[in-house]
């Protein structure tokens, strides 16, 4: 499996060989460093950390500094492991979005963008209630009846209600490299993708 960190740039749409329009999200992908290579022996599994994106060196701790200084790099914003790797990596060693060819299907991970304190009917798709006659003007989109009374005198877990939505880490997959771009770093990835623009997220074939 190959994997890379990259960042959502946003979306495009480019045409195919027989003139279909196909929409794609522009994604950043790399070029990002091998920081560590940790091993059963030493660690009790087998991961390769990546680092990209770059970060000051007055705002990153001692501790990173000096991990970073040992993998020959500058001081990096997001660093993420992955494992089950196809080819041997060292300390040091750059990865780069050519590890994608146009074609290949991949699995990407981001956090989806949040939207605060929503009703029911942007969170959970309620209809709410059309038309205002009989008395009710303000019930719009309201939820409705949360359970019976009596028994079991409580709302059961579950329940749709008002409430947080957004932000969460969402993971897409299937979906289709349309463009390689290694002079840009970037690849074209059909479809939309979870988070807002300027997003880090991780493709995986």
């Amino acid at each position: 499996m190959a994997s890379i960190i990259g960042k959502k740039v946003g979306m495009t749409s480019i045409f195919d060989a027989d003139g279909k329009n196909i929409p794609c999200t522009v994604v950043e992908a790399g070029p990002c460093v091998v920081t560590q290579v940790k091993t059963v022996d030493k660690d009790g599994y087998s991961a390769v950390q990546l680092a990209f994106g770059e970060k000051r060196e007055k705002n990153t701790p001692q501790p990173m500094l000096g991990h970073f200084k040992k993998a020959n790099t500058t001081p990096k914003r997001k660093l993420m492991e992955f494992q089950d790797f196809e080819q041997e990596f060292q300390t040091g060693d750059v990865v780069k979005c050519d590890i994608f060819s146009e074609g290949d299907f991949c699995e990407v991970v981001g956090t989806s963008k949040g939207k605060g304190f929503q009703g029911v009917v942007k969170r959970h798709n309620f209809g709410g209630v059309g038309g205002s006659t009989h008395g009710q003007h303000d019930r719009q989109r309201a939820p409705g009846s949360l359970g019976a009374s009596s028994w079991p005198s409580r709302v059961m877990k579950g329940m749709r209600m008002a409430g947080h939505k957004g932000d969460v880490r969402v993971k897409l997959q299937n979906l289709q490299v349309v463009r390689v771009l290694p002079e840009q770093n970037l690849l074209l990835i059909k479809g939309a993708i979870p988070g807002h623009k300027g997003s880090f997220v991780t493709v995986s074939k």
